[in-house]
């Protein structure tokens, strides 16, 4: 089975989107995203919230939840390890070679709050 479970206890669980991705967080987690213009050391709020979770009621979005929001802590900006490719014609003598390191943001998430 692919994908992650979502196991309710008693912490809340949420549904972030940034970065064009979607994240499955909790209190005191770490992410990595897609770089933010935040310093380290800054606070970062996400309003686009999807899906909060507690152990006693779930607030699916449409496709956003009204009011709620997820705050974080910048830990650190950093590149992720390259990815290298080849681009080759056969038989034409032509052969090039790239790579590419990806910028993140890694965030600590402090607070999930649904009104």
């Amino acid at each position: 089975m692919m994908g992650h479970k979502l196991i309710i206890s008693t912490m809340a669980h949420a549904v972030i989107k940034t970065g064009s991705k979607q994240y499955v967080v909790t209190d005191g987690t770490r992410i990595k995203v897609e770089k933010l213009p935040t310093a380290a050391g800054k606070k970062v709020t996400f309003n686009e919230v999807l899906l909060v979770a507690t152990e006693k009621s779930v607030a699916l979005g449409k496709p956003t939840v009204k009011g709620a929001k997820v705050e974080g802590t910048v830990i650190l900006h950093g590149r992720r390890p390259k990815v290298t490719g080849v681009k080759m014609k056969a038989k034409k003598r032509y052969k090039k070679y790239f790579g590419h390191k990806q910028h993140f943001t890694e965030v600590e998430i402090t607070k999930i709050s649904a009104k």
